[in-house]
């Protein structure tokens, strides 16, 4: 929503609460099933098992900074969302990647770079990654 992705989706995805204790009270009031879930058609969903660059919180983007009082939406920069993305690499995932080079657009070293300084040091299966991020250089460097 925040690079103007065109697919609907009725789920918010959120990394984390602040503060942390308030993750189980924001599922209850909006998550899957709640009243305004019921009322508006979206909900929101914690992932907590999404592996996302180191310093990711530093480039944190403000989505709708003044429509709430209470609340302070945060999204990916663009980089790290399509990061977020490389360790499961679904076609949607692929999609989305390819809508972020083309909307930002991603400079391909920048996204390698990032990759190989944030990202890979703390996935487990290093070789299949490092073939991920090869195929989409390729496939995005083809656009």
């Amino acid at each position: 929503m925040l690079y103007g992705l065109p697919r609907p989706t009725v789920d918010v995805d959120f990394l984390s609460a602040v503060p942390i204790h308030e993750t189980a009270n924001l599922e209850s009031l909006a998550g899957m099933g709640s009243a305004l879930h019921n009322k508006h058609g979206v909900y929101v969903q914690h992932v907590g098992f999404v592996t996302v660059p180191d310093s990711y919180e530093d480039r944190l983007m403000p989505i709708f900074p003044s429509a709430y009082r209470r609340l302070r939406l945060l999204g990916l920069e663009a980089y790290d969302l399509a990061l977020s993305k490389l360790e499961r690499n679904s076609a949607r995932d692929r999609e989305d990647v390819r809508f972020l080079a083309r909307a930002v657009p991603l400079d391909l070293a920048v996204l390698e770079d990032r990759y190989r300084l944030e990202l890979r040091p703390y996935l487990a299966a290093i070789g299949r990654h490092d073939l991920t991020i090869r195929l989409w250089i390729e496939m995005l460097g083809g656009q």
